[in-house]
């Protein structure tokens, strides 16, 4: 088991920052969604964060199990009240997932690592073509306001205890070669989140410039996927955050949500 998560530590990173307070740290606990959910109902403020060292019932999207040995992954949930236009909500899950590809980035780098970070469309982080984190984000919609928005993050940081037929879809940064303290990681996925969330809510700034990252980033691009009953090229994502794809009668269809396969080469 890695190091217990150092709350001292990780309070003086983000003394300066918007989110990451209050925290709330656990040893164990069913899932961080329920707890930051059941927390954004009761008043939590924007910025409150979950973490814990060991979920129960973690899970991704679709109702999928997260698999991570007790301190050996990064597993939080963050209270987000942000101040974005409504249209714009469904492309928080991809903002957060550029956020942690980012810092997983900074980690490989640091590491003298060069295999490319990058984001698979709707939620997933992979390092090579292996999942390292996956992101879940549960909204609360009042009419035409966006209310709170609770980000969960899974992030494979230490060893490694998955079902075979998961382990050989999956890695750490542990098992890639870096070796990166949780509390760091976290600081660094709160500093570059909370500047795209700025960036999404900003009236000055399009959301091309997010476009124009997740392109450099995008682990789609180009690739024949079947999504459903969909079966296409992934030719990127558009201003709101849908999967286009463009089928072999050369029809460009944008799907908003499912999960993707890479069809056989």
């Amino acid at each position: 088991m890695s190091s217990p998560f150092d709350v001292a530590r990780f309070a003086a990173g983000v003394a300066t920052l918007s989110l990451g307070r209050p925290l709330t740290l656990t040893a164990v606990t069913d899932s961080t969604n329920d707890d930051a959910l059941a927390a954004a109902r009761a008043g939590a403020p924007h910025g409150a964060l979950f973490v814990t060292e060991e979920q129960r019932r973690g899970r991704g999207r679709r109702g999928n199990a997260w698999h991570a040995a007790p301190g050996e992954a990064l597993l939080f949930s963050l209270v987000l009240r942000p101040a974005i236009p409504l249209e714009r909500a469904s492309s928080l899950a991809l903002v957060a997932g550029l956020a942690v590809r980012a810092a997983v980035a900074r980690g490989l780098t640091l590491a003298g690592i060069t295999t490319r970070a990058e984001v698979k469309w709707p939620n997933d982080v992979l390092v090579g073509d292996k999942k390292v984190a996956g992101v879940l984000v549960e909204s609360h919609v009042r009419g035409d306001t966006l209310g709170a928005v609770v980000v969960g993050v899974g992030l494979n940081v230490g060893r490694l205890s998955l079902p075979e037929e998961v382990a050989v879809h999956a890695s750490s940064l542990l098992l890639l070669g870096a070796t990166v303290p949780r509390e760091e990681l976290l600081v660094e996925i709160l500093k570059e989140l909370d500047v795209r969330l700025r960036g999404l809510g900003s009236k000055q700034i399009p959301w091309s410039s997010l476009a124009e990252e997740l392109r450099a980033f995008d682990a789609l691009q180009g690739k024949r996927v079947r999504v459903g009953t969909l079966e296409g090229t992934a030719v990127g994502v558009d201003a709101f955050g849908n999967l286009e794809l463009l089928d072999a009668a050369r029809v460009t269809h944008k799907v908003t949500s499912g999960h993707v396969t890479l069809c056989p080469s």
